[in-house]
């Protein structure tokens, strides 16, 4: 202890840092050390020096410890070899304990793992149950989805899906199968679609090959439902007495019985009435719509609904090729529209969206437009009347069950007054047949009168009148020929005929009226005029026909007044209304009186010029037969048979036929006379033919026609008299010195006439007189012509030079 001291400077240092090391924590030894080196050189041998005296000094005091304890820790160790035999015993008898209780547990072991086991599979089972029961109704539903889709429940399946997803798929999501079943939802939906797609085309398909057969039904429900509210309106109208125009020949009285037929065949028909929902299964409609609205598709079915419709609604507007040949081709081409439309109008109102008004009203103007340019071209090949109105009856029924349906259908009616006009057009051609073939069946005679009941009946028919022919006992005759009562017949019945147009119009009774009037105005002026002329131009109407259509045409102009009664009986319309039309067919009539008496005039000359080219004149003749030539005669004889038969014409007609008849007669004389090829005339000539002109002034002075005046009708032949004259007196001296004045005997003598025959004399004078040189008078009357036609030719070149 003395040596640590030494150092009086270093051993307080060295005794802080020991303290520090046995009191401070192990750290801390680290800095306390390394003070020692930092300190004083050789500080580090004293520290160790240090160090070595205070571990001497604790090895003392440990064994002054030891020393102290050491009887007691003797002792301690004599006790635990006491205890070591106790030890060892104690040890045998637990280990010998814990064997037979380890054999005693045994069993006690074995069951309870197998309680351990079964609480272990209770709890499994419990676990299993749970998510059975979790699964369970996922399963089922899945199972149920399945079942949907074998039946073709495909709205319901899809509503399943939507219930599994949003559901039961959230419960068992960590389950494998769940995301099979997940991973086959998408495809199922668009099987769905598919299957739903196939239907809908399917669908499409059905009713484009049935719209025909909706629309029949559509069209003979419509008609039904017209045929009965007009019976009722009739039945309606018989009651207030009011008269109906629709068609006058079925008695009003009979209206209750059609009525009560009416109603009867309504009853039967009841049950039997079947509506587009009958004829066509809407659910693979109802069913793609809802699939599509489920799936959030609605506008892509939308789409291809409208699309496919449209395509649809162009095949059913393409009319087929020889559509206009028969009534049958026209019902189906009307029958498919309104089956289309009927098919769309029952889907605008099922459904919600999937077609709208707007979109049904812009595919029916886009139809309409079609119709209406089919119909116009394949009705203006129709020819047939009755083909054509049936065209209109179909017309008007197509037009008003779409219109039942809410479809604007104006521009049909519009169409309708176009076809009737064509309708008329084939009226008219039908009717130019009719008169023609009652034309060519008329004998042209008057009606022969046996019986009153003959009488009667051809009065009934046709509106004669006639005071002094009832007086006169039977057998009689009628003036007219029996295609008088015939044409009047069958003008009637043309009325009714456009009459059957105008019915189911929606037009008033005025407006009926009118075109009732208007078209029998062009049935009189356009084809029964064009018939009559036509007829009176043929070769085979002679003038006996000729006369008897005169007659005829009068008749039936006084019969026009009957026929604007009929008019207005059969539509109730007086002829005192302000805008009605009137029949102006009495000009028909007239221009074809006026026609058949030209043609009276024209046949009539060129009668006379066929007796006029019998004419067989000897003109070199020395002597005249002394009586008149036969073809004359036989002309005079003729023409006064025929004035004979123009005794029933007008008094003005008859005079001027006969006064045409002579003045061309007289012509022809004339040009015999004066005719280029006719070189030579003797004076016998002359003679035999003044003998001719001598017969035709006495036939002109007989008056073979009343109501002549004095001496007109000889005045035909006045230039031949004065001609002839002149020649057979041979007054050439007062001829040329009277000439110009208007008191000369010789007025109507020209003097190129005289001339040409002047020289036509003297040319026979000197070839028949060969010797004439040698007899004064001969030779004093060739100087004589000479001089004259010398006077003649100064006197015609003095009026070519004047003129």
């Amino acid at each position: 202890m003395a040596e640590i001291g030494e150092g009086p400077g270093t051993v307080p240092e060295h005794e802080r840092i020991l303290q520090e090391i046995q009191s401070t924590d192990t750290a801390c030894v680290g800095p306390t050390l390394r003070s020692v080196y930092d300190d004083q050189p050789n500080a580090h041998k004293k520290f160790m020096e240090k160090l070595d005296a205070c571990i001497r000094n604790h090895d003392k005091e440990i064994e002054k410890m030891c020393n102290f304890h050491h009887q007691g820790f003797v002792d301690a160790i004599t006790e635990l070899l006491k205890v070591r035999t106790d030890a060892e015993k104690l040890k045998v008898q637990v280990t010998d304990t814990n064997r037979r209780f380890q054999d005693a547990g045994k069993e006690v072991i074995v069951q309870t793992e197998d309680i351990i086991r079964c609480r272990i599979q209770q709890r499994n089972i419990t676990t299993v149950v749970e998510k059975l029961q979790l699964c369970l109704p996922v399963l089922e539903m899945y199972s149920k989805l399945k079942e949907q889709m074998s039946t073709k429940r495909y709205y319901s399946a899809l509503k399943t899906m939507e219930q599994l997803e949003n559901v039961y798929f959230p419960r068992v999501s960590q389950y494998r199968f769940c995301q099979l079943m997940i991973e086959n939802l998408p495809k199922l939906r668009e099987d769905i679609k598919e299957i739903s797609m196939s239907d809908l085309k399917d669908f499409l398909e059905s009713i484009r090959k049935h719209s025909d057969k909706i629309g029949e039904t559509a069209m003979k429900q419509a008609q039904q439902q017209k045929i009965f509210t007009v019976t009722l309106q009739k039945q309606n109208n018989v009651k207030f007495g009011k008269t109906m125009y629709i068609n006058d020949r079925i008695p009003e009285e009979r209206n209750e019985i059609v009525l009560k037929h009416a109603f009867e065949e309504e009853d039967e028909n009841e049950e039997e009435v079947l509506t587009v929902q009958d004829l066509v299964d809407f659910s693979p409609v109802y069913q793609c719509l809802h699939i599509y609205s489920v799936l959030g598709d609605e506008e892509t079915f939308e789409n291809y609904y409208r699309k496919q419709r449209k395509k649809q609604a162009r095949l059913v507007l393409q009319p087929q090729s020889n559509m206009h040949e028969t009534v049958d081709g026209y019902r189906r081409y009307f029958t498919q529209i309104v089956g289309f439309f009927v098919v769309e109008d029952h889907i605008l109102h099922v459904t919600q969206g999937l077609v709208t008004r707007a979109y049904t009203d812009e595919l029916w103007n886009m139809a309409l437009s079609k119709i209406i340019a089919v119909l116009r071209a394949h009705s203006s090949y129709c020819t047939d009347p009755d083909l054509v109105l049936e065209l209109k009856n179909l017309i008007v029924i197509f037009a008003d069950t779409l219109q039942g349906y809410g479809f604007p259908v104006n521009r049909l009616f519009d169409l309708l007054f176009e076809i009737r006009d064509q309708y008329n057009e084939t009226l008219l051609k039908k009717w130019a047949g009719v008169f023609r073939d009652i034309f060519e069946e008329d004998n042209y005679s008057p009606i022969p009168i046996i019986s009153e009941e003959e009488y009667k009946a051809i009065i009934s028919k046709f509106p004669f009148q006639d005071p002094d022919l009832e007086k006169q006992p039977f057998p009689k005759k009628l003036p007219m020929s029996q295609s008088v009562p015939h044409i009047y017949i069958q003008v009637k019945e043309f009325i009714y005929a456009s009459l059957k147009f105008s019915e189911s119009l929606h037009r008033s009774s005025t407006e009926i009226d009118d075109m009732l009037r208007k078209s029998t105005n062009l049935l009189l002026t356009r084809t029964l005029s064009s018939c009559l002329l036509n007829l009176i131009k043929k070769p085979h109407i002679g003038l006996t026909e000729l006369v008897q259509i005169i007659i005829n045409t009068t008749h039936l102009e006084q019969a026009c007044k009957y026929l604007e009664d009929f008019i207005t009986n059969i539509t109730n319309i007086s002829q005192e209304t302000v805008h009605t039309t009137r029949l102006y067919g009495l000009s028909t009539f007239k221009d074809a009186r006026h026609a058949a008496e030209g043609e009276i005039y024209t046949k009539l000359n060129q009668k006379i010029d066929e007796f006029v080219q019998l004419a067989d004149y000897d003109w070199t003749m020395s002597e005249p037969d002394g009586r008149a030539s036969g073809y004359l005669m036989d002309l005079i004889n003729f023409l006064r048979s025929i004035f004979q038969v123009f005794t029933h014409l007008p008094g003005k007609v008859a005079q001027t036929a006969c006064m045409s008849a002579c003045q061309h007669l007289s012509t022809s004389l004339m040009q015999m006379l004066l005719d280029s090829e006719l070189k030579q005339i003797s004076m016998g000539a002359v003679q035999q033919f003044n003998l001719d002109v001598i017969q035709c002034e006495l036939f002109a002075s007989s008056e073979p026609v009343p109501g002549f005046q004095g001496d007109t009708l000889q005045l035909a032949f006045i230039d031949l008299r004065q001609l002839l004259d002149l020649f057979m007196v041979w007054d050439w001296s007062t001829y040329l010195a009277d000439y110009g004045q208007p008191a000369s005997k010789y007025l109507r003598v020209n003097p190129n006439t005289a001339l040409t025959l002047l020289e036509k004399m003297k040319d026979t004078s000197k070839k028949n007189n060969i010797f004439a040189q040698f007899r004064k008078n001969d030779r004093d009357k060739q100087k004589l012509i000479e001089t004259v036609v010398k006077q003649l030719k100064s006197l015609v070149n003095g009026m070519s030079q004047h003129t």
